[in-house]
């Protein structure tokens, strides 16, 4: 697969777009837009566009009162600072009035790199996922983020979209069509199936390669949308597969593999593996070394596949 830009920078420039069709868009910032990218927005629609800061419950606090009054807000800062620090408002003056806001968290995960723990967004999802009336999405690179960020555009509710800082592979080579609370099912496989999203989701597929290889057939699922999920690609995965490993570059708790399991459960119960972050903050340090020290590559993908079968 060849390597595109970073989901941050799709974000950036797909946002940008979005604002030269729609002149009601307003972004705000918490004085990180070169990093969130919403610099690309801000360039074209100054007057569109507010810096409010190194102040995160604010940023959501000004989002929503010009969601309150007819804009179409979006809010962009990186995962763990607005996901963490701005908790309580994105809960009482975002979801509890059901606001059209759209909520960016960049730099999540792990592979953020050498920044530290300090600002890894590890429990974003988590966080997103338990807020009432939040949409949650994490797509896995350049073309899929530049799909979700109209996909959301169309809700009157608020969401949460999930960007990355390092550039990754392009899974979807042809273009790809993301529709909300529906899995893109990126290979077909009667042994196992790999569910993933965000970066994790070519890591499935370089899995899938190496358990073909040794004759073991693996269906991939990109799974971008975390809430609403696809329930109905997880049930019929588990009934023709009959086992589910999940990926995601997220704590294990409460993320992707906790909705996937959910679902499974309620469904059609099968033996399950979850690849993700155990219970702890990573270091500091390269982003391949770290995703490869926490057990977030495609070999670890098939690792777990290879314990169920």
């Amino acid at each position: 697969m060849a390597t595109g830009k970073s989901t941050r920078e799709a974000f950036g420039l797909a946002l940008a777009e979005l604002g030269a069709e729609l002149n009601d868009i307003v972004v705000v910032d918490g004085d990180v837009h070169n990093s969130t990218r919403t610099e690309h927005f801000a360039k074209r629609f100054p007057d569109r566009f507010f810096n409010v800061g190194i102040a995160e419950s604010n940023m959501v606090g000004v989002a929503a009162g010009l969601a309150s009054s007819g804009k179409r807000a979006w809010l962009a800062s990186f995962a763990c600072f607005v996901m963490c620090n701005a908790y309580d408002q994105l809960r009482m003056s975002v979801a509890f009035p059901c606001l059209d806001v759209k909520v960016v968290g960049t730099h999540a995960g792990i592979s953020i790199g050498e920044d530290g723990p300090s600002q890894m967004g590890i429990e974003d999802v988590s966080l997103a996922c338990s807020l009432p009336n939040f949409t949650v999405v994490v797509p896995a690179d350049e073309p899929s983020m530049t799909c979700a960020v109209r996909a959301i555009a169309k809700l009157k509710t608020p969401a949460y979209l999930r960007a990355g800082r390092p550039n990754v592979p392009i899974v979807y080579e042809n273009g790809c069509d993301i529709q909300i609370g529906k899995a893109n099912q990126l290979r077909d496989g009667k042994d196992v199936t790999i569910i993933a999203n965000g970066l994790m989701v070519s890591a499935a597929l370089a899995a899938a390669d190496q358990l073909a290889s040794e004759g073991i057939q693996a269906r991939v699922l990109d799974m971008h949308t975390v809430k609403p999920i696809d329930e109905a690609a997880i049930a019929s995965a588990a009934a023709d597969t009959g086992k589910i490993v999940v990926a995601e570059e997220h704590l294990l708790h409460g993320g992707l593999g906790s909705a996937v399991a959910m679902a499974v459960v309620k469904q059609k119960p099968v033996p399950m593996r979850f690849v993700g972050l155990n219970d702890c903050f990573a270091e500091s340090g390269p982003p391949e070394g770290l995703l490869q020290k926490y057990g977030l590559t495609a070999a670890d993908i098939v690792r777990a596949a290879k314990e169920l079968i």
